[in-house]
């Protein structure tokens, strides 16, 4: 058997594989990093775990996790900051003050091998300081969130498994109109990157009084003036999935898929057959959507659904079982047809109030609680249906009686050996609870703040709530939360936790490991002082802590590859670090704060930069697997 030695470099601990061992990995557990109480140690992003791995030979090797950051958004690994924001020419973005404009918030990471080379496609989901700091910003005229960009990076792989950015460079989304909020994302079964556009700003916020309208303030004017130069903006080109092909020679192709419908998505997971995705869809009262693709590795094309939940119990996160109603079909160039004939939403729907229209439901119209709007009377105008579906789709998912009541739905993953789909729920409230006046009131499970993440069973043979075939062998249908998967509210402690420190809160990115037959776990939370990286054995229910992330920020770019080179990798960026819960107490704050200034320093303006640096990195040391 191979031994595997220990290298320290000036990066991080990582492992030399040496020759490939005879025998097989059986099976991977995780030690336990504690959370951290020291000062030093909770402003600091660490691991303190090993990975335990048993052969076939009945042997066991242990390999110390260590944290690796490859580099920061402020980064210069090329002509510019890895994490800087251009216009549709590909020119800088510069802020109020001409100063260009760089992201502080690293999102998904999908490590790819092309051509035996690795590549790293890596998201940036918005501008922190300026969407957090802004309202003297904002009454100046300034803008709450930016067009947003991705980059790709070129890494090379040392011999013990450690990889360094040789270059990072921006994606180019002038194709496709630009890029908004791309939040969560990975790779696909066809070694693509499938990102997502979180469209908060552009598609759920109502405009001044008019609730029913949901088109846009700052989120448009930011497109159109930073972004397309002054061109007017259209919010149907925004809130969908695209999709990045990384080159050998490190080029990229970008594509959007329109037929995968527009929401607030976290991001699609495509399923081992490669034609069903399960979406993430962030915000209050959102909707499990599924998309079934005509055809394998090609996302061009396909029938979108959304869940009926079926109350089974409201104890625990709850339980159900599934239903699903087909929203419709269609390409992506349809779709794109339908937004560049300049529909709006005053062309697929009619809205009306109870005031104005006492007798609204004798006149077709149906009352929905869809996004952040709350009560909304629409009916649909004739032969609207198609663009209802992928231009309106959790309204459309709404109006046909799916169920638009789920809470802060994040990450989703699936093991394929089980057939089970996991979907993070971030926080259990809101329409998740039992709720007054409500026409639809599917889901009435007892509040967890934490949140829960649920489990999945999914198989084939499966109808549509209109008895019609669903084209997949990978149908949900039946919902539930695995017991060290229910997060646990608590009073608040001496730190400011009011979540249960070793268990799971406010899950957010996920993503299996087929290998490890385990359930990664990334926290965004604001009940947890220091968030986590959790790792979960789905076949010995095994929970262990496995990285912690410096206070404040969010556990972001969660991916786990099982073997590059002989080496695996957990992915694994941070974003907004001093972003402090509000439940901790002002003395904790203050050490903290005291604590990431004398360890990481203040930039010119005196802004701490603990507060501008984000990390793009990996645990490493893990043998290929």
């Amino acid at each position: 058997m191979t031994r595997f030695s220990l290298l320290c470099s000036s990066a991080a601990l990582a492992l030399s594989t040496g020759a490939v061992m005879a025998a097989e990995v059986v099976a991977v557990e995780f030690t336990d990093t504690p959370a951290p109480i020291d000062t030093a140690e909770m402003v600091t992003t660490h691991s303190k775990s090993s990975a335990i791995v048993r052969y076939s030979d009945g042997t066991t090797k242990e390999f110390p996790l260590s944290y690796v950051s490859m580099f920061k958004t402020t980064d210069k690994l090329g002509e510019h900051a890895a994490a800087q924001l251009f216009n549709a020419k590909g020119e800088p973005l510069k802020d109020m003050n001409g100063d260009p404009i760089i992201a502080e918030t690293p999102d998904a990471n999908s490590l790819l091998e092309i051509d035996g080379k690795p590549f790293l496609v890596t998201h940036y989901e918005y501008d922190w300081i300026l969407a957090n700091g802004g309202e003297a910003r904002r009454a100046e005229g300034w803008y709450s969130r930016m067009p947003m960009s991705m980059s790709v990076a070129t890494l090379d792989q040392g011999a013990d498994g450690a990889l360094v950015a040789k270059s990072v460079k921006p994606i180019d989304f002038s194709g496709v109109d630009g890029l908004w909020i791309p939040c969560a994302g990975g790779p696909t079964p066809w070694n693509t990157h499938l990102g997502s556009e979180e469209d908060y700003d552009l598609y759920f916020q109502a405009v001044s009084g008019d609730k029913n309208r949901k088109k846009t303030t700052e989120g448009l004017r930011a497109l159109s003036e930073m972004y397309l130069g002054g061109a007017e903006a259209n919010p149907y080109d925004y809130g969908y999935i695209p999709e990045v092909t990384v080159k050998a020679d490190g080029s990229t192709e970008v594509v959007k898929h329109y037929s995968m419908g527009r929401a607030t998505w976290e991001l699609a997971r495509v399923m081992p057959d490669s034609r069903t995705a399960y979406f993430g869809d962030d915000g209050d009262h959102v909707a499990l959507f599924m998309y079934v693709a005509d055809a394998a590795e090609d996302l061009s094309a396909g029938t979108l659904y959304a869940a009926r939940w079926n109350q089974v119990s409201g104890q625990g996160g709850g339980s159900a079982t599934l239903d699903w109603v087909k929203l419709g079909h269609a390409t992506d160039a349809e779709v794109k047809a339908i937004i560049d004939s300049g529909v709006t939403f005053d062309d697929i729907f009619e809205a009306t109030t109870a005031e104005a229209t006492p007798d609204w439901a004798e006149q077709g119209y149906r009352m929905i609680r869809a996004g952040h709007s709350g009560d909304e009377i629409l009916r649909l105008k004739e032969g609207m249906e198609k663009a209802a579906a992928f231009l309106e789709s959790r309204r459309y998912a709404g109006w046909l009686g799916a169920t638009t009541e789920f809470n802060k739905m994040e990450g989703v993953a699936a093991d394929p050996k089980k057939k089970n789909l996991y979907v993070a729920m971030s926080y259990n409230e809101k329409g998740m609870q039992t709720e007054e006046g409500a026409t639809q009131d599917h889901i009435r499970v007892e509040k967890i703040k934490a949140g829960a993440t649920y489990e999945v069973a999914m198989d084939g043979g499966r109808v549509d709530t209109d008895g019609e075939p669903i084209n997949s062998d990978w149908v949900g249908t039946a919902m539930r939360v695995p017991a060290a998967l229910l997060g646990e509210d608590i009073p608040v402690d001496a730190l400011g936790n009011i979540a249960h420190p070793d268990k799971i809160a406010n899950p957010d990115n996920l993503h299996f490991s087929p290998a490890m037959r385990t359930l990664f776990v990334g926290e965004d939370s604001g009940t947890h002082v220091n968030n986590f990286v959790w790792a979960y054995n789905v076949d010995t229910g095994k929970l262990s802590r496995i990285l912690s992330q410096a206070s404040g920020a969010e556990a972001t770019g969660l991916q786990v590859v099982d073997n590059i080179g002989g080496h695996a990798y957990v992915m694994a960026n941070n974003q907004h670090q001093g972003e402090w819960i509000k439940s901790m107490p002002e003395d904790v704050v203050a050490r903290l704060e005291a604590k990431a200034i004398e360890m990481y320093g203040t930039n010119a303006h005196g802004t701490p930069n603990y507060k501008l640096e984000a990390h793009v990195g990996y645990l490493g040391g893990l043998p290929g697997l």
